[in-house]
């Protein structure tokens, strides 16, 4: 009861945001408007693209599809307030939205984690066992997948949510970030927070690590194997196989960074933050479509398809 009582002392939370110069705020607002707006355009033309298009049939693309997906719905979760915050210099959250947003984010965050080892897996069957490939990765196989990794985020999101939502919040309620994250909330929980902060680890920087670590050696393994490759076959595998590790790298290196420690905070996490949370999901479309020569080419026909239709 005590507990609860100490709770309920903070009904709302103070985001200290990236800055407090409100010229600086009006830069960043501009600038973050623009990231968002390239993030969700850029996503919705991968899935436009890959819905209509009879070409990008394969199970990377339906993969591809899902991870444009949940980059929309986690910079979502995260870049509409930011830009608010950053405009209005409102910078209040309710106890209830912060819990909200932490839950959102950990949900399409940490699918994209399992989604992304599944597209490695899919390379993986896709260059080193091209003649089983249609066989192993038969439709049911990519739903089992995909649900698997929607259901691992799943856990690992409702894990850190309880983990934090019960604790005492007894004030100050001043959150240093621009939004609600774990580690940034146990520093104002008003209890010992040593053991929770090393299930945290456990639930985030250890998945973070572990999958990292499965990803490099099955690149190393797909990219020792392309000697036995034609060029043709060589130069399309580096091409997909390019784009993934660079996302990879982009996503896990902040991640583990940010997770696979102790429960501290350090003035370089809301930089570290900006990248994985804004940064990121703007660049994934262009990463993929850039690299990718079936992908570019999709988007090509259908523009012409669809300026022929104008035109008529």
């Amino acid at each position: 009861m005590q507990k609860m009582e100490l709770r309920n002392n903070v009904t709302y939370f103070v985001l200290l945001g990236l800055t407090q110069n409100p010229k600086e705020q009006k830069v960043l607002f501009v600038i973050f408007l623009l990231f968002y707006i390239l993030t969700v355009v850029g996503n919705l033309l991968i899935l436009v693209t890959i819905s209509l298009s009879k070409t990008l049939g394969s199970p990377m693309y339906l993969f591809l599809a899902n991870l444009s997906f949940m980059d929309v719905i986690y910079s979502s979760s995260i870049s509409p307030r930011l830009i608010s915050d950053l405009f209005f210099a409102k910078n209040t959250i309710s106890f209830h939205s912060c819990m909200i947003q932490l839950f959102t984010e950990h949900l399409f965050g940490g699918t994209e984690i399992f989604l992304l080892l599944v597209m490695a897996y899919d390379r993986y069957v896709a260059i080193c066992k091209p003649l089983h490939y249609l066989v192993i990765m038969k439709q049911w196989v990519c739903v089992v997948l995909l649900v698997v990794s929607w259901v691992g985020g799943f856990l690992h999101s409702v894990i850190q949510l309880s983990t934090i939502h019960g604790l005492p919040f007894c004030g100050p309620n001043v959150i240093d970030h621009f939004f609600c994250d774990m580690y940034p909330l146990l520093k104002l929980v008003c209890t010992d927070t040593y053991v929770i902060g090393l299930l945290v680890v456990a639930n985030g920087g250890m998945i973070c690590t572990i999958v990292f670590s499965f990803l490099l050696i099955s690149y190393g393994i797909i990219l020792h194997s392309l000697k036995n490759l034609s060029p043709e076959g060589k130069r399309k595998a580096l091409q997909t196989c390019g784009s993934h590790i660079t996302v990879v790298v982009f996503f896990f290196v902040p991640c583990i960074f940010m997770y696979a420690r102790p429960a501290k905070t350090f003035p370089i996490d809301k930089s570290l933050s900006v990248f994985y949370t804004v940064i990121t999901p703007m660049l994934n479309p262009l990463i993929y479509t850039l690299r990718n020569s079936e992908m570019t080419n999709a988007m090509k026909k259908l523009w012409r398809r669809n300026t022929i239709s104008f035109s008529r």
